[in-house]
């Protein structure tokens, strides 16, 4: 029996999770779903190495340098994400990845053919890293509606069982892409491209999506975006809660993209496979958080556990910061993806189980600009500061904002005194007042 104060702290909801989890395992769209964000989200994953270690390893790039080139590829895609939530509830989400899926395979081997040309350097790089971007900011909201229409009994159930799949995979796209000074760039490429196809495929089994939107047909894609952030910032629980996790992102995520490689480089004289492995431990300790998250779902209070989390954060961060040996810096990777893990998850599950459906899509494309939007703008700061103060004085500003954000979340928003929409939790606060 778990601690009452415990219990108390986090608002668990008791009862059986067994029987929901078994529903949402036996269902087939669930299962084809998590099939193609799978293979999407390894060759996404292998995207995330590939493009800090060609900057920094490859074309020995600056870290002022990187950083500006990190957010000259990724701002563009975190804009298009908008688009990408229109779409998604103005058509079938479904079509519209199994589109992008099969056209995508097209960059990695573009990519291919420059190297093979010896034609790489920053353009094509460019390139091919704003293309792979575009990829991402359709298929993030494409594939929250879906899922969200999939689980909508189960939504907490199915976001953190998609999120602890989501970060195996990662996992194994980590480590692929770090055999890049192995075997070449030619392999690495063509298992992304696979990947990709191999998306488009699963994606394919999975029954055709009612659009959520009924509007007109003369209704333009600018209203029905205005229209999505209009209801995002209605609501105050989203609005706070994207708010929190955009100006986390900055720095945290920021930190991830632009400090940490230059950490391995720099710091631990790394190359491509050492980043490739800390970077899969951190995704290990967060596949690790939804696992454990998972035997406890859904929790009456979620945002108690996700500003508690923003606190934490100051510590495993601040065990990077003072240049520890390498085996603690090993714990403090795990710590962090631990760390993040939880906060994403649960995030993603407050917005996702507050969204209206017929608004679904854009509001979730909304919480995608938060969680990947943020990190160009940070990476551009970030990058600044490696040079001028030192690569491990970058990692100051994401400890202070942790701080601030756990002050503003638990004394100035609503995220603390959330309580769960499901019917469950709110049976038992009905009981609890009586």
């Amino acid at each position: 029996m778990r601690p009452a104060v415990l219990a108390a702290m986090l608002g668990e909801r008791k009862g059986s999770v067994l029987t929901q989890s078994q529903s949402i395992w036996h269902n087939p769209g669930f299962r084809a779903y998590l099939g193609s964000t799978g293979f999407s989200g390894m060759a996404l994953a292998m995207q995330q190495l590939l493009l800090s270690w060609m900057l920094i390893g490859i074309l020995q790039l600056p870290a002022d340098q990187v950083g500006l080139l990190q957010a000259i590829i990724g701002i563009p895609g975190v804009l298009l994400m908008l688009m990408g939530g229109a779409s998604a509830d103005r058509s079938d989400p479904r079509e519209m990845l199994i589109k992008v899926y099969f056209i995508a395979p097209i960059l990695p081997i573009f990519l291919i053919f420059m190297e093979m040309y010896q034609w790489l350097g920053v353009a094509t790089v460019t390139i091919w890293g704003l293309g792979m971007s575009v990829v991402q900011s359709y298929s993030m909201p494409g594939q929250q509606a879906i899922l969200n229409r999939i689980t909508r009994s189960s939504v907490q159930q199915g976001v953190t069982a998609a999120t602890a799949i989501g970060f195996v995979v990662q996992v194994v796209g980590l480590i692929l892409a770090g055999q890049i000074d192995n075997f070449g760039i030619t392999p690495v490429l063509t298992l992304q491209a696979v990947g990709l196809v191999l998306a488009g495929l699963m994606m394919m089994r999975i029954e055709p999506v009612v659009p959520a939107v009924t509007a007109a047909s003369d209704t333009s894609s600018v209203q029905v975006i205005r229209d999505g952030l209009v209801a995002t910032y209605r609501s105050p629980i989203i609005f706070h809660t994207l708010l929190i996790t955009f100006s986390s992102s900055i720095f945290n995520a920021g930190s991830f993209i632009t400090v940490f490689p230059f950490i391995v480089k720099r710091i631990y004289d790394g190359d491509a496979w050492l980043l490739a492995v800390l970077m899969a431990v951190f995704f290990a300790g967060a596949t690790l958080s939804n696992i454990i998250l998972l035997r406890y779902m859904p929790l009456k209070a979620p945002g108690r556990l996700f500003l508690l989390m923003q606190l934490s954060r100051i510590l495993v961060i601040y065990l990077m910061w003072i240049e520890p040996a390498f085996w603690v810096m090993v714990v403090a990777t795990i710590g962090w993806g631990l760390n993040m893990g939880v906060t994403t998850n649960l995030a993603r599950a407050i917005v996702q189980e507050s969204a209206p459906n017929e608004y679904l899509g854009r509001i979730m494309s909304v919480f995608s600009v938060g969680m990947v939007g943020s990190a160009p703008i940070g990476a551009i700061i970030l990058g600044w500061m490696i040079e001028r103060f030192g690569t491990l004085n970058a990692l100051m500003p994401a400890m202070a904002l942790s701080l601030i954000l756990f002050l503003y979340g638990a004394f100035m928003s609503p995220v603390w005194g959330y309580r769960s929409a499901l019917p469950e939790a709110d049976d038992a606060l009905n009981k609890s007042d009586g």
